[in-house]
């Protein structure tokens, strides 16, 4: 098939006005400031700074009380991984407005290596001793072939993404009507996992995990666990404190602890994906080794972990409505009646289910954190102050706040389902995918290679389901009643 045959089938951009210039130098007017906050003494304020982001505050009130300490959303403060068993540098000029967090995107002024997840990174080890697309600069000539490697595996995946994804999706709700028939609740998670992993597996790898019984069942637990292993040490999990601290966030775990579940992931796509693996030699010049751990990065970290996150908070912001939502939605999605395919463009001519989606990726993005290393000296801009930033000092944005910026978004704590579809030239100002929601992922940019593919496959998730169901009743975790459509 053609390249532009595939481009034709692959999902559109969304029609919206150009994103905004990334000023990497601010208005003459605005004051220059002084980056407020400290990282305090050493040691001693690491580690005070890691207990009120885990245990005394959340991550959230963290930032909140540092923005109302300094008066700004520029400062500098540490987050962690920290002491005593990282060698990560837990300093951070956190950027916390739409502003000042847009330079995190301007690749002139700002460097991604090795910072996906902050000066802390997981051993290579997770990803088969290879440093992977998402830890590679723009500037390293790596990227480049395995940006445009992933690239080019999702528009040949658009051939079969619409018609696995109901396949898959179809049986998760059986699952789901099963359980109810002899339960008062349905827990969905594991039947969405499983959904998730089948439909990317299928569509990005080219292979059918039915074909092997172990992963058939097991290989969304494999991801699990490989996932949560690197991420440990990053994320506040809720366990009991001290408990948490002590054995979660004090010591990166091994590799070797889920070094059979990686390694049968990567025979299984060895054994079963062998045009890919052909395409990624021939086309991109990546080897075999880089090719499978790279695919096995987009599918399990980038793709199968992302989902997880954010399709439990979509289905569980709609299953809890109170306000008539789901009748607005029922209505739009089988407007043009039930019978027709679902399909790209289908989703992209609904406007409601669009901005459902694009709402609930700005109350809750899937990734909260975004960084990004100086790459030179530059002025930063927030909206009302200018600051001086030096070369090698890294930059961290806390989305679920940047994306509540009261100068871009009225009522930014409301979750208001119209909010984008009344006001389109929004989606500048939504970051969730490294990057505006306007902007278009490349070679150049660190922007996220699925961004359309994310919100047009929700857009689907929610329009086969409103046409298979009236209503759906529950929460992020459990379904509780369906309406089946009259």
């Amino acid at each position: 098939m053609s390249i532009m045959t595939m481009m034709s089938i692959s999902p559109p951009a969304p029609s919206s006005p150009p994103p905004p210039p990334l000023a990497s130098s601010p208005p003459a007017s605005l004051p220059v400031r002084t980056i407020p906050g400290s990282y305090g003494w050493p040691l001693l304020g690491p580690i005070s700074d890691r207990l009120d982001y885990f245990w005394f505050q959340g991550p959230e009130t963290f930032f909140r009380k540092r923005i109302d300490k300094y008066k700004s959303t520029v400062f500098r403060t540490n987050i962690p991984p920290t002491f005593p068993f990282f060698s990560a540098n837990p300093n951070i000029v956190a950027v916390l407005d739409c502003k000042s967090f847009s330079h995190l995107f301007d690749m002139e002024i700002v460097e991604k290596k090795n910072v996906l997840v902050g000066d802390f990174m997981p051993s290579v080890k997770f990803t088969g001793d290879i440093r992977v697309g998402a830890y590679l600069d723009t500037a390293e000539p790596k990227h480049s072939q395995v940006k445009n490697f992933a690239m080019d595996v999702l528009k040949r995946s658009s051939k079969v993404w619409v018609s696995e994804l109901t396949s898959s999706l179809s049986t998760m709700w059986d699952t789901v009507e099963t359980d109810l028939s002899k339960n008062n609740s349905s827990i969905y998670l594991v039947p969405l996992q499983k959904f998730i992993f089948k439909f990317l597996t299928k569509s990005l790898i080219g292979c059918d995990p039915s074909i092997s019984p172990e992963m058939s069942e097991s290989g969304h637990v494999m991801l699990d666990r490989w996932l949560a292993l690197q991420l440990l040490p990053t994320v506040k999990i809720g366990v009991l404190q001290p408990l948490e601290e002590i054995f979660l966030h004090s010591f990166a775990y091994p590799f070797f602890l889920v070094s059979g579940d990686y390694n049968k992931l990567y025979q299984f796509i060895l054994d079963n994906g062998k045009e890919i693996l052909e395409r990624g030699k021939t086309e991109f010049g990546l080897s075999q080794e880089e090719t499978i751990h790279n695919l096995l990065f987009i599918l399990g970290f980038n793709a199968f972990g992302g989902f997880s996150v954010f399709l439990p908070t979509l289905l569980g912001t709609i299953a809890g409505d109170t306000t008539g939502l789901q009748q607005r939605i029922v209505k739009e999605v089988r407007q043009n009646g039930v019978s027709s395919p679902l399909t790209f463009d289908s989703v992209k001519e609904m406007d409601l289910v669009q901005s459902v989606v694009y709402e609930t990726l700005r109350l809750n993005p899937p990734v909260p954190l975004q960084f990004a290393r100086a790459r030179k000296d530059f002025r930063l801009s927030s909206h009302d102050s200018a600051f001086e930033v030096k070369k090698g000092e890294l930059l961290c944005g806390y989305q679920p706040l940047v994306m509540r910026d009261p100068k871009v978004f009225s009522e930014p704590e409301e979750f208001r389902p119209d909010r984008f579809a009344k006001e389109k030239e929004l989606l500048n100002y939504l970051y969730w995918s490294n990057g505006p929601q306007t902007g278009s992922p490349s070679e150049s940019n660190k922007q996220c290679a699925a961004k359309d593919y994310v919100t047009l496959t929700a857009c689907l998730i929610l329009a086969y389901t409103f046409r298979r169901y009236d209503s759906i009743t529950g929460s992020a975790s459990s379904i509780t009643a369906v309406e089946k459509a009259k």
